[in-house]
């Protein structure tokens, strides 16, 4: 399996993982400034960017191990992870797999999944069936904008346009794109996340529509030692609208050695 990844700056090493239909540019507005402080490792997962897409569908634990792979690969025996969305069920399942690996872990706008969990927003539901009578950019377009706050599509249309010019570029085939959407909907932690051990910051937006806040909560009561830090008035890319409290927030996480 070719996963490409990449590494910036020097210091504790932590491995960033992203969500469905985002390659590792989707930590753009975050890794200079993480850089400064830590040793970044971001890759794209399976199924997108210059990753190999082998046929799905995918689980987390597949993923897991991809990014298992990207440690591995870097030299690196023990890292803090970052994983927001689907990077998020990702990184549940690295640690859960591989305690030994994993200092510190930060999960960002999402869930521990099965029926137990909050279903997904009905905005977002609709939009998933509506999207396939749109015109492919026009769709793509509205997913977008569903992933930030509607204070913020209204008031920085560059930030919209600065994500479509990403995801443009690195377009997903449909079948990659299902591939990996496979992963979430079939991912289940919430009978095994009170043997997660490691320090976790649960972190979610107010006006998430894509995963429900409501499992930032969820999450908080069932792992051993989380907390959780609601960014009012953002979306599920919360770290794209407020990057420098995303970075302020995670830094002084990890940086947490008590």
């Amino acid at each position: 399996m070719k996963i490409a990844w990449e590494r910036h700056g020097a210091g504790d090493p932590v491995l960033l993982i992203h969500g469905l239909g985002y390659a590792r540019w989707g930590w753009e507005p975050v890794v200079p400034r993480l850089a400064e402080r830590f040793d970044v490792l971001l890759f794209d997962n399976r199924g997108i960017g210059e990753s190999d897409a082998p046929p799905g569908p995918y689980t987390a634990a597949e993923m897991a191990a991809d990014a298992i792979q990207v440690l591995d690969e870097a030299g690196i025996d023990r890292a803090h992870v970052v994983g927001t969305s689907l990077g998020g069920m990702v990184a549940q399942e690295l640690t859960l797999a591989h305690p030994e690996r994993v200092d510190r872990l930060v999960l960002a706008c999402t869930t521990p999944g099965g029926p137990h969990a909050h279903p997904m927003p009905e905005v977002t539901v609709r939009l998933i069936t509506e999207a396939a009578g749109l015109e492919p950019a026009v769709a793509l377009r509205r997913f977008v904008e569903n992933a930030l706050a509607p204070a913020t599509v209204a008031e920085r249309p560059e930030l919209v346009d600065r994500i479509m010019e990403h995801r443009l570029a690195t377009a997903q085939p449909p079948a990659a794109w299902a591939a990996q959407a496979a992963a979430g909907a079939a991912f289940d932690a919430y009978d095994r996340l009170e043997a997660l051990r490691a320090p976790v910051l649960v972190q979610h937006g107010s006006e998430d529509v894509v995963v429900d806040p409501h499992n930032g909560e969820l999450l908080v009561e069932l792992l051993p030692d989380a907390t959780l830090e609601p960014l009012v008035g953002c979306g599920h890319l919360f770290f794209w609208e407020k990057p420098d409290r995303f970075v302020s927030s995670v830094t002084a996480f990890l940086e947490d050695h008590a």
